[in-house]
């Protein structure tokens, strides 16, 4: 009997020890896909990723028409209400500087399909690539993600629910709000005003 409960309890305590470490291997396979998720949404080193390096993570001036030249995001752009309504018409003031939004469905951004940039219809600063952009079937230009360092968010409580605004960095025009009911890999929805971009075709498209 004695060697029976020993045989049983060393049975137990090696199925326990079994399962801690499957425990703890499954924990450590889910952080390295933490890890790997992290480091290609922000476009790491690509040495540490054995994916192909897709449209999305090139660098945004691979987009850009041929001799281009783009505003530096810290070269800011700051007008009076005066210059910002000679500078933009209708609809394009209303949005990127009262903070409105553009109907659904009204924007041709919508059938845009060509290689290109989407630039801040305000000052001109890239945003998006054409490689970030998705049919998210809203009726707004939306996109998976932007261009680092292009854009500033900030809480926005006009509709009581909390959501996050988000504009240009360099002019501070309103471009939309981000959800996070998008597409992989970031699982974000960047919703644009249409109006409050301008697109670029790259050199070719």
């Amino acid at each position: 009997m004695n060697k029976l409960r020993r045989r049983l309890l060393q049975t137990s305590a090696g199925l326990g020890l079994l399962a801690g470490s499957g425990i703890l291997l499954r924990a450590q396979d889910r952080g390295q896909e933490n890890m790997s998720t992290e480091v290609n949404q922000h476009g790491g080193d690509p040495g540490m990723s054995q994916q192909p390096r897709s449209d999305q993570d090139s660098d945004w001036r691979e987009f850009a028409p041929a001799d281009a030249e783009f505003p530096a995001a810290d070269d800011k752009l700051d007008l009076d209400d005066a210059q910002w309504r000679e500078r933009l018409h209708g609809d394009a003031y209303r949005v990127l500087r009262k903070e409105g939004t553009e109907r659904a469905t009204t924007s041709p951004l919508l059938h845009e399909h060509r290689r290109g940039l989407f630039v801040c219809a305000g000052c001109d600063l890239p945003l998006f690539t054409s490689a970030m952009k998705f049919d998210s079937g809203t009726g707004w230009p939306s996109f998976t993600t932007t261009i680092a360092g292009h854009i500033d968010t900030k809480r926005d409580f006009k509709l009581f629910l909390p959501r996050t605004e988000y504009h240009c960095i360099r002019c501070g025009g309103h471009q939309g709000h981000v959800f996070d009911d998008g597409p992989p890999p970031t699982g974000q929805r960047w919703c644009n005003n249409g109006v409050a971009l301008k697109f670029l075709p790259a050199a070719g498209a």
